[in-house]
């Protein structure tokens, strides 16, 4: 999956956000509303999308979108 079909998986996977106004640089924290149940959601979404198993010292590790896929490319390449 490249970053462009990732950022359109988070697209669609939060209600809040709109189709096509993210982008790598983008802070996954300044999502409206931010909060744990977000946070849920996208170790979900990195779960049915990845099959990787993402934590919360994880996500507190990354800012951005970019960040957050370089994260699961690496546990791919790992795993």
């Amino acid at each position: 999956m490249e970053i462009e079909e990732f950022i359109e998986a988070i697209e669609n996977e939060f209600e809040e956000v709109q189709n096509g106004s993210l982008t790598p640089d983008f802070s996954i924290r300044d999502m409206e509303g931010w909060s744990s149940m977000h946070a849920l959601l996208i170790i979900a979404l990195v779960d049915n999308h990845f099959e990787i198993l993402l934590n919360g010292e994880d996500l507190r590790s990354v800012q951005t979108i970019q960040e957050l896929y370089d994260l699961i490319q690496t546990k791919l390449k790992v795993g």
